[in-house]
């Protein structure tokens, strides 16, 4: 399988089209089916208590499939979300990095179907599951 990025250009390329959330997401690993990438919690992503928000986590599973998306079909920055499901297993620890893993299951000419695990940092049970589904615009 060949990817369109590589972990370092698919960053940059992701810097580029969203500088809003640079600080907030780094992706770890990457191989074309599979994409594993990082919130750097900071106070923003908190809620009362200390731990990650649900607002975070979405977004932390949304950008992490956007990334593994475009792992695959290079820089198409109009791919959306068009469905979003997410369960909500566990509470997160206090203050530490959530850890996403998105595995591709479908990608098709038109839909992406992929799911998403989250995880605190360091701890071996997810706080989370996401099931996403992307609309990929038509080639011009």
């Amino acid at each position: 399988m060949t990817l369109a990025f590589d972990v370092a250009g698919l960053t940059q390329y992701l810097h580029e089209i969203f500088p809003q959330v640079r600080d907030d997401f780094a992706i770890e690993t990457m191989d074309g089916q599979s994409l594993r990438m990082r919130l750097l919690t900071g106070e923003r992503h908190l809620r009362p208590g200390g731990t990650v928000s649900g607002p975070s986590m979405f977004a932390l599973a949304d950008c992490a499939v956007y990334a593994l998306i475009l792992s695959r079909l290079g820089p198409e920055a109009l791919a959306v979300t068009t469905n979003c499901s997410i369960d909500f297993m566990r509470k997160p620890a206090a203050k530490t990095d959530m850890i996403a893993e998105a595995r591709l299951l479908k990608l098709g000419r038109v839909l992406a179907v992929a799911d998403v695990l989250m995880y605190s940092e360091g701890q071996a049970e997810p706080v989370a599951r996401a099931s996403m589904t992307y609309s990929i615009p038509p080639k011009r």
